[in-house]
């Protein structure tokens, strides 16, 4: 099996269709599925998601994008937001300079919330970071020196130095569909010395289909070319591909249940 470590399915996107979605990716042979919260004020809809479907997780948080937008939460709230069984991680945070949707200062205070959150709930934070390597780094060290924390950059498109921080702070990065992209030459670039265990692959669904299927909508089946490309990156087998990455999965989000039983079948193309 494989798993998409990061989706969206309470989006809009995927109302008309979700069970057919749902239904696609096992197909496919994802066995789990991540779906991530963006609103504090929306997460009814993404538990909802992962209460509906036996290999749906979830997550809390609030995305940058979102920091002035959402009513500040302190990291207290997210920990007992935590507590329903479905809910195995926290995020998506971060930083994003790239849009400035949300002032820095109210994003960095977003991001440092979601982190102490993650020191007093012992579950992974899911980090968001664009064109901001620089504070990432700086808030991660500084962080991690008030205890430490468990997280992943998810979506990696940033450079090799913050990498190389995310292993040597044993942190995880997750790889989307960007790794597939052309012109993405200098993001495999960085991750070439990211060792197996600790790369995830994600879709970001519905955003950022991987080739061959860009321009369309992206759903978690497609995280299977993602999954082949990374693996020629790694220049390793597709299979040692997913069973690492699912493996690394289990091991970081360990409040997820693995899925026992006959593993998921692959289909045909997807």
């Amino acid at each position: 099996m494989i798993v998409d470590s990061h989706c969206h399915l309470d989006f809009p996107d995927f109302a008309p269709d979700i069970d057919a979605v749902v239904e696609r990716a096992r197909t496919a042979g994802v066995g789990t599925m991540l779906t991530i919260c963006t609103h504090v004020s929306r997460f009814p809809g993404v538990l909802a998601m992962a209460e509906r479907f036996a290999d749906v997780w979830c997550t809390v948080g609030i995305h940058p994008h979102e920091a002035a937008n959402e009513a500040e939460v302190d990291a207290e709230t997210l920990v007992r937001l935590t507590e329903n069984p479905r809910v195995v991680g926290l995020g998506e945070t971060g930083l994003d300079y790239f849009y400035d949707n949300s002032p820095r200062e109210a994003q960095r205070r977003s991001f440092r919330a979601h982190l102490a959150a993650g020191r007093l709930s012992g579950l992974p934070v899911v980090i968001h970071t664009r064109d901001a390597d620089a504070d990432t780094a700086a808030i991660l060290r500084e962080e991690r020196e008030k205890g430490p924390f468990k997280a992943l950059l998810h979506c990696f498109s940033s450079g090799k130095d913050l990498a190389d921080l995310a292993v040597e702070m044993g942190l995880y990065v997750s790889m989307s569909g960007i790794v597939t992209f052309p012109k993405a030459e200098g993001v495999r670039t960085a991750i070439a010395d990211v060792p197996l265990d600790r790369l995830l692959v994600e879709t970001d669904a519905p955003f950022l289909a991987p080739t061959p299927k860009r321009g369309k909508r992206n759903e978690p089946a497609l995280v299977v070319h993602t999954a082949a490309k990374l693996a020629e990156v790694k220049g390793v087998a597709v299979e040692a591909l997913w069973a690492a990455t699912t493996d690394n999965f289990f091991a970081l989000f360990d409040k997820c249940a693995r899925p026992t039983g006959p593993a998921p079948q692959t289909g045909g193309p997807v």
